[in-house]
């Protein structure tokens, strides 16, 4: 699976880092000191002579091999990421029918297209603004493509409100909700409830229907639903993408949205 890393799933990768950190010293302490323990079993020392030894063991040892410690961290590393791309590749098959065929999920492109994208994005994330040009423009070459579109709000309250109105359009006026979310997308300004009911007046759509359709439990269990499989797919920042069976975390360019249709239709 490709997985081309933008910042915001650097930055989300920190914590996993330090755990993968602390579990490596862990276990070069506990390898270290399966190595020093016959040494100091054959010491007939009392066991406060014996602690000592073993922690001045291990002390030394480490201070002499760093190598050692990130020889661990590579291959806790390599085990986490082998592990997660596994995870990610059973929910592309057990998740099929919901990751591609969610009536909840607005779709655009050819519904009948052979080669499905899938993005989760957040309308407050700057990288999704910069590639929807690069999506759009996919779709208007391709006339094999199908776009599925994953609510994923992760970037604050108003992110989460602009998700849910958007998701009320396509309950209330589907016809609309391309042009919805491309407004709320291109929007430079400070998106907030206000701006957004706004936006979304601008295009006919009765905002009081609106208010409403966006407290809808249909909605909650949408967005509870994408959470869920962005995380079984290894998606934690956004956009992130399933172009085929690929999942993509991260920001890419037409030229890699390109390759990554033509990989799908070889199968």
């Amino acid at each position: 699976m490709m997985r081309a890393l933008g910042p915001s799933r650097r930055y989300q990768e920190f914590p996993n880092m330090m755990t993968l950190l602390h579990r490596s010293l862990v276990l070069a302490v506990t390898l270290v000191a399966l190595i020093a323990a016959p040494v100091l079993r054959a010491e007939h020392d009392t066991a406060t002579s014996t602690q000592k030894a073993l922690e001045e063991t291990i002390h030394d040892y480490l201070l002499s091999h760093p190598d050692v410690i990130l020889e661990v961290f590579d291959i806790l590393r390599e085990q986490q990421e082998t592990a997660e791309a596994d995870q990610a590749s059973s929910t592309l098959v057990s998740q099929r029918e919901e990751l591609f065929n969610d009536p909840a999920s607005p779709v655009t492109g050819n519904p009948h297209g052979d080669v499905v994208i899938v993005e989760f994005f957040d309308y407050f994330c700057s990288y999704c603004k910069k590639v929807m040009d690069d999506v759009m423009a996919a779709a208007a070459e391709d006339p094999g493509l199908r776009l599925v579109y994953k609510e994923f709000p992760i970037l604050g309250d108003d992110s989460v409100v602009a998700a849910r109105a958007a998701l009320a359009v396509h309950r209330i006026a589907p016809d609309k909700y391309m042009d919805v979310h491309m407004a709320i997308m291109s929007s430079r300004a400070r998106l907030n409830e206000m701006r957004i009911l706004a936006i979304v007046e601008e295009f006919g759509i009765d905002t009081d229907a609106l208010q409403a359709a966006m407290k809808s439990p249909e909605i909650d269990a949408a967005i509870a639903r994408n959470r869920a499989l962005a995380e079984a797919l290894g998606i934690i920042g956004t956009p992130g993408f399933v172009i085929g069976d690929q999942i993509v975390p991260g920001a890419i360019s037409l030229d890699t949205i390109r390759q990554l249709i033509a990989e799908a239709r070889q199968g």
